[in-house]
């Protein structure tokens, strides 16, 4: 199962996944400047990121908002992005935040597991119930999997998520039920192919929800511009490391200030290890 694959290569490469937020001012000046088309810079910066840090990095997350926001040439760059990561042997985590009816979601399924955006791992949001998530179990049996939103890791996320439900908080709630749905779908590591978003900004709150989601694999955002540390991940990962731990802006504007040559992904590459190194020496 593609959890599996994630966990061995959290292990041996580092629990590092590389955030490809990708926004145009993200770009150096030597690729914004070209004449190449719209979908072509963006390619090319996530391309050199890709080259320089695949090797020390457990998989990729490409926000898709990011690509939507720039029309089709945005969404041409997302699919080479998404292909190009996939042909290195990396795995790659499509961060679409999915959530709607069986129907549509069956729809979202296919458009994402299948065709020119198939990926690895894409994110959903459970909000509507187990129907809205079961259309994507069968492509969990070839190779795909998930991650549910759990605790997020924005400011105001306990304006629901910590809500009192019969003397749970709702996110506890959440993360028994999203466990059950994924006890059919574990692997030989010991991890389901339905993963869990939780933040590292609530640590406490990420303890609490690995002691409900004993077989879980999780996504961890939040580290570096949001505030998450190495020695809180660190510490979660005392038993053995169960999760990659996303950055984005932290690792893929690590060149801004100092160069805007093709030289950029140099300081990307430097500023994936300094965050593995930061992490790996609290384990």
């Amino acid at each position: 199962m593609i959890m599996d694959k994630l966990s061995r290569a959290a292990q041996s490469k580092g629990p590092v996944c590389v955030g490809l937020d990708t926004r145009y001012d993200y770009l150096p000046a030597y690729i914004k400047d070209s004449s190449k088309s719209l979908c072509d810079r963006l390619f090319e910066f996530n391309k050199a990121i890709i080259d320089a840090t695949h090797d020390v990095s457990a998989c990729f997350k490409v926000q898709i908002a990011c690509y939507e926001a720039l029309g089709l040439e945005g969404l041409a760059a997302f699919a080479k992005t998404v292909q190009y990561a996939r042909s290195k042997q990396s795995i790659v985590i499509s961060d679409v935040k999915r959530g709607d009816i069986s129907s549509t979601a069956t729809q979202y399924a296919q458009g994402h597991f299948t065709g020119d955006f198939e990926t690895d791992l894409i994110t959903v949001n459970a909000y509507m119930g187990e129907d809205a998530v079961s259309p994507y179990y069968p492509y969990l049996e070839k190779e795909k999997g998930m991650f549910v939103l759990i605790k997020t890791s924005n400011p105001s996320s306990g304006d629901f998520q910590d809500i009192d439900v019969g003397g749970a908080a709702l996110y506890e709630k959440v993360a028994s039920e999203v466990s059950k749905w994924g006890e059919r779908f574990i692997g030989e590591t010991g991890f389901s192919a339905i993963g869990a978003v939780v933040g590292c900004t609530y640590p406490s709150e990420l303890t609490r929800i690995h002691s409900l989601m004993k077989n879980t694999f999780f996504l961890i955002p939040g580290y570096g511009a949001q505030g998450g540390t190495g020695k809180e991940i660190g510490q979660f990962f005392h038993d053995g490391i169960c999760g990659v731990v996303n950055s984005s802006r932290g690792l893929i504007t690590a060149h801004k200030g100092k160069t805007e040559s093709d030289d950029f992904s140099e300081y990307v590459r430097a500023a994936c290890i300094a965050m593995k190194e930061d992490i790996e020496k609290w384990l």
